[in-house]
C-alpha cells in the first residue's frame, strides 16, 4: 500500500505528497497532540454526562425530587442533555474548522519545503 497521494493547491497543479514524512514531522505531531487535548476531555465529559442520567435514575431517588410543581430534577437533567449536545456540537464544529486549516497548512508547508513532504 502506497503512502503517496495527490494533493493539489492553487500554486501547484500536481504535487505528490509523502504522508509518512508528514506523519514524522514535528509540526504534524504538535497538531495531533493539540487535537487530542481538545477531543479527549470533551469526549470524557460527554460520556459521563450522558450515562449519568440512567445511572442516577436507576440507583438513586435524588432526581425524583420535585423542583417546580410536578417538574422533577430528572426532567431538568434530561433537557440539559439536549442543550449539552448542541453546545458541544457547536464548539466542535468551530474547532474542527480550525483543525482543517491547520492540516491544510501542514500539507502546504511540506510541499513548499521541497523534499520535506514530496516523494522522491
Amino acid at each position: 500500500m502506497s503512502t503517496l497521494n495527490e494533493f493539489k493547491t492553487d500554486s501547484q497543479a500536481n504535487d505528490t505528497v509523502d504522508f509518512e514524512k508528514i506523519e514524522q514531522s514535528e509540526q504534524f505531531n504538535s497538531f495531533i497532540e493539540n487535537k487530542k487535548k481538545f477531543v479527549i476531555p470533551y469526549t470524557i465529559f460527554f460520556l459521563i454526562f450522558y450515562f449519568l442520567l440512567p445511572v442516577l435514575t436507576s440507583y438513586t431517588t435524588f432526581l425524583n425530587t420535585p423542583i417546580i410543581g410536578p417538574i422533577s430534577w430528572v426532567w431538568i437533567f434530561a433537557f440539559a442533555q439536549f442543550v449539552m449536545t448542541w453546545v458541544l456540537c457547536t464548539i466542535y464544529v468551530r474547532k474542527a474548522a480550525k483543525f482543517d486549516e491547520q492540516a491544510d497548512q501542514i500539507l502546504k508547508d511540506q510541499i513548499d519545503n521541497g523534499d520535506g513532504g514530496r516523494a522522491s
